[in-house]
């Protein structure tokens, strides 16, 4: 046997060992099953076969030692300096972000590959934040993977073009993970805090970008009021109710002296412009302190920067807070139209329905939103409000008491393309 094996396969030490093994599987079969008619041939069949396998192993396992050898960097090899440590000369995952950022691409393609590679979200998570079929995000990570094919992995030329793209993807990041767009838990801290860790990192590399500062304050003026959204079950708390003495007030510290700073520069961009909207809400001691009319004005001049339908639903909540509900609910008709398959058009219109008194009508939407949102604690927040709304009407029809949760107080999350800016709490 070992003769015939290492005739064919040769290495003598791996073809003693496989006809070692041969032979127990012998002993351990041949006396319940009986011997073959050719135990010879077996014996060598079953060798031949554990041979390969130990031989495919080991290449495998070269081969494995030779790509990450080859992936190493060469100050790796070393030891440092004594009293030195090792630090990694730039951030993979940044250089990752870059890289799926490649110019090549289409904007929906950078923003598909990254959420996916560096977001670490799934295509039907995807596809919700972008307000797409699965199967379009699908053929999109597809197509910009195949265009990437060869690209080198580091620093790219002129990564400085990339930055809108770069920004952009952080934030629909931070997005996913300050309110999730489905399953059992509103937040993904793990994923809210990697989209601050990767921004404070740009932050590093260029100070003195307005807009980078504006994007960083933001979602640290977002994220401090993380502790305080959700109840001990997992349930939403609204704004109203929070208590905002569990904030984080030295992350709203930082945050609103990172969109001062960059304000002061005198060109505001549409994350500054959000960030200063979150401060506002940070900066106010209760929700009734909360300047409303200066909060409209920033909107007013988002809506001409950045002319999108959330952005415009946004600006509803806010005209419904200076000018009445009344007033709300005719500005959240334009952008509800643009916004189809989306359960926040009809969030936001029944808190403003319910603050005017239209109980029916509020019950109406908020069963429609609830029906829509992958989101559970979203999905029970809206049927809650909805009951309560059922039992202090009764079936007499009375009056609506004073409305539980100000539709406009809602809570200012950071804002992406898919949501609306803290529309009413679970909008």
């Amino acid at each position: 046997m070992l003769g015939a094996l290492v005739r064919r396969y040769g290495h003598f030490d791996s073809a003693e060992d496989a006809v070692q093994e041969a032979l127990l599987a012998a002993a351990g079969q041949w006396p319940s099953q009986g011997v073959p008619e050719n135990p010879r041939g077996w014996l060598i069949r079953v060798a031949s076969r554990r041979l390969v396998d130990m031989l495919r192993a080991e290449q495998s396992r070269r081969l494995r030692e030779e790509r990450a050898a080859a992936l190493t960097p060469r100050e790796e090899f070393t030891a440092p300096e004594p009293g030195l440590s090792r630090v990694a000369a730039e951030d993979d995952t940044l250089t990752l972000l870059f890289l799926c950022c490649h110019p090549e691409l289409p904007p929906p393609a950078q923003i598909a590959l990254t959420l996916r590679a560096v977001g670490g979200l799934s295509t039907a998570e995807i596809a919700r934040a972008m307000l797409v079929p699965e199967a379009t995000v699908a053929q999109r990570i597809s197509r910009a993977k195949k265009r990437l094919r060869g690209q080198r992995f580091g620093r790219p030329d002129r990564w400085r073009l990339r930055l809108p793209a770069v920004l952009k993807i952080l934030y629909l990041i931070f997005n996913e993970g300050y309110t999730a767009s489905s399953g059992a838990g509103l937040q993904r801290a793990e994923l809210a805090g990697e989209a601050i860790r990767l921004t404070r990192t740009v932050h590093r590399l260029l100070p003195e970008d307005g807009e980078v500062a504006g994007l960083l304050a933001l979602m640290l003026l977002t994220d401090a009021r993380r502790a305080a959204r959700s109840g001990p079950g997992g349930e939403l708390i609204p704004l109203d109710e929070q208590d905002r003495g569990s904030w984080d007030r030295p992350a709203i510290d930082e945050g609103v002296a990172l969109v001062t700073e960059a304000l002061s520069r005198r060109h505001p961009g549409p994350y500054q412009l959000r960030a200063a909207i979150a401060a506002l809400h940070d900066e106010a001691p209760g929700p009734e302190e909360t300047d409303w009319r200066e909060i409209l004005e920033l909107y007013e001049i988002l809506v001409l920067m950045v002319p999108g339908p959330m952005e415009r639903l946004n600006r509803a909540v806010a005209v419904a807070k200076v000018h009445g509900p009344r007033a709300g609910l005719t500005e959240v008709e334009a952008p509800a139209g643009e916004l189809a398959g989306s359960h926040r058009p009809d969030a936001v219109r029944a808190h403003l329905l319910e603050e005017a008194g239209d109980w029916r009508e509020a019950c109406a939407a908020y069963e429609r939103a609830a029906g829509i949102t992958l989101s559970l604690p979203e999905k029970r927040y809206l049927h809650t409000r909805a009951r309560r709304l059922r039992e202090a009407h009764g079936p007499s029809g009375a009056e609506a008491p004073a409305p539980h949760t100000n539709p406009a107080a809602a809570e200012p999350r950071a804002t992406a393309e898919p949501r609306a800016t803290d529309p009413p709490p679970g909008a």
